[in-house]
């Protein structure tokens, strides 16, 4: 059972990573009495959460029925990558000003440890790892840039675009061999200020994504 603190949270929080995970796939209908019973709770906090969820376009209101899975078509995923790229362009342009992370920063340091976490998860093929550390990695790498706002406006984006993808991921053998290992790389290049490196990185990281999709249709 759930604990009672931080409730809505915490029930987001896990309906987040279930959805992530794809074992609530998309298209799956529900109800918030389904997921009360579920978490052993009561309906006020799981409503608010799924409120929360659909906010942030993971699920889909059903008037009078509930709540569903949103589904993500091959046409969202490539408008999502879009978008984030337009975004990151401007974030890691800026990575030398005067804000740049001094070398002991305690904040770059773990951005490297989610880094070479989620190089170990790709070469593993563990996707569950790898989601997990990919996205503190992005949520992390952006936090140093000071932007809350842009920071949780990529991380949306990118969460959306796992749940399109881990489905198609799930059925496809061989992971480690098309999913992207810049990691170490981009975190090292934005720790030097090296503008160049990072903005190449990014696109690279971007552009195998969009490429990703044409296989995964």
């Amino acid at each position: 059972m759930i604990q009672r603190s931080t409730l809505r949270a915490q029930i987001a929080d896990a309906l987040r990573d279930e959805v992530l995970a794809g074992r609530l796939p998309a298209g799956r209908g529900f109800t918030v009495k389904e997921i009360a019973e579920q978490y052993g709770v009561s309906a006020t906090p799981v409503r608010e959460a799924l409120v929360d969820l659909s906010a942030q376009g993971l699920l889909d209101v059903e008037q009078h029925r509930g709540f569903r899975v949103h589904v993500f078509t091959s046409a969202d995923y490539r408008a999502m990558v879009q978008a984030r790229a337009l975004v990151a362009e401007g974030v890691f342009r800026g990575s030398a000003g005067p804000d740049r992370p001094a070398p002991g920063d305690e904040r770059l340091a773990s951005v490297r440890r989610r880094a070479e976490a989620a190089e170990r998860a790709v070469h593993a093929g563990d996707l569950d790892v790898l989601i997990g550390y990919d996205l503190r990695f992005w949520r992390e790498l952006g936090e140093l840039r000071g932007n809350p706002y842009i920071t949780e406006f990529l991380d949306r984006l990118r969460v959306r675009c796992w749940v399109f993808a881990v489905p198609h991921l799930r059925e496809r053998p061989g992971l480690r061999n098309v999913l992207w290992t810049g990691y170490r790389e981009l975190a090292e290049a934005v720790a030097h200020g090296d503008d160049t490196a990072a903005g190449r990185l990014v696109a690279a990281c971007d552009e195998l994504c969009l490429a990703l999709v044409g296989k995964l249709e």
